[in-house]
């Protein structure tokens, strides 16, 4: 499923009226996280409790998205759940430093793209990294990493035993 420009940029803005869940949450809300969780892969039972294997399923997918795993349901959450992509990631380009930066260091070390170092810094190696990255998954390698890299890479998270 591929997100047009629109849809990826309104994500960060869209306000869901969902209530915070928890583990020990109970009801229908529950229920529609487990159907969405179900939607992108994430196999378990809705029986509207969240119990440990729900809250187990909501870290890994917070994780694919690239928020906080504190298993936590609110708003980032929500709205990620009803996109399938990164929400509020920043656009990263040569130059920029940070965590958000090692967590693009990480993700292309996964994928095999990127062999330096953990270091928060954008430069010459992260960026070509980024290209070849760009390139492979059919995105303008112009290693700027918005919101259409950054879904590509939240899509090499595939759920495993879930």
């Amino acid at each position: 499923m591929q997100l047009t420009d629109k849809q990826i940029s309104s994500q960060a803005t869209a306000q869901l009226n969902k209530p915070q869940l928890v583990l020990g949450s109970k009801g229908d809300a529950v229920k529609e996280l487990q159907k969405l969780l179900n939607h992108w892969g994430y196999y378990l039972t809705i029986d509207g409790i969240f119990e440990q294997r729900t809250l187990d399923i909501v870290k890994a997918f917070q994780r694919r998205v690239f928020l906080k795993a504190d298993g936590i349901v609110g708003n980032l959450t929500w709205q990620a759940l009803y996109t399938g992509a990164p929400v509020n990631m920043p656009v990263l380009q040569r130059g920029s430093k940070g965590q958000a930066v090692i967590t693009l260091q990480e993700t292309l070390q996964i994928t095999g793209h990127y062999t330096g170092r953990l270091d928060g810094d954008f430069g010459a190696t992260t960026d070509a990294a980024v290209r070849s990255f760009q390139k492979d998954a059919g995105l303008v390698a112009d290693g700027i990493v918005g919101s259409r890299t950054w879904y590509a890479m939240s899509k090499i998270f595939v759920p495993m035993g879930c």
